[in-house]
């Protein structure tokens, strides 16, 4: 993957196949500290401890289609090659909460990329998700849930394409300014 905005998308995807109904995605740039982190936790299924040890094996999955579960090797690796680190937290029933930090700087940090474009792509994918997402630096912060758009929208789905149009070009303004490329 060329962007952390595919692994978001990759990762977040996992939440909604572990049955999650609640996804959370949080960006946030830290200038002092020079890092920028995300953070995507969710209510699915979460993982017993046997399959949370296994889960950054490239050779382990729990899918039926494939043999290989690459998604979180990938994103572990892209943080790890940043000057990062990568951590997951999971308990069964209640779900589970995927930390990636980066070095902002580093040579080796992949691009942002169309985070926009993933939020979209979930929505139009999952329209009845109950999705947050933030992206802050600093004192500076800008946030939307979908159950706030819901009320707002009185009853246009948020999988509707002016909708989508609209919050895909909000967020990329606000991802743009706050967190940079």
């Amino acid at each position: 993957m060329k962007e952390l905005a595919l692994h978001i998308l990759d990762l977040s995807e996992n939440a909604l196949r572990a049955g999650a109904t609640e996804l959370g995605i949080t960006l946030e740039r830290d200038e002092a500290a020079d890092t920028l982190t995300v953070l995507i936790s969710d209510n699915g299924r979460g993982m017993s401890p046997e399959v949370l040890a296994r889960v950054s094996d490239p050779f382990y999955t729990t899918k039926t289609t494939r043999r290989t579960g690459l998604g979180i090797p990938l994103a572990a690796n892209a943080a790890q090659r940043a000057g990062g680190s990568f951590s997951i937290t999971s308990q069964e029933g209640m779900g589970t909460c995927i930390t990636a930090v980066f070095q902002h700087s580093h040579i080796d940090r992949q691009p942002l990329g169309d985070v926009a474009g993933t939020v979209a792509a979930l929505l139009l994918a999952s329209p009845d998700i109950e999705l947050r997402f933030v992206c802050r630096s600093g004192a500076r912060e800008y946030s939307f849930n979908t159950s706030q758009l819901r009320e707002q929208l009185d009853g246009v789905p948020l999988n509707h394409v002016a909708v989508l149009s609209v919050l895909r070009d909000n967020i990329k303004k606000n991802v743009r300014e706050l967190c940079g490329p």
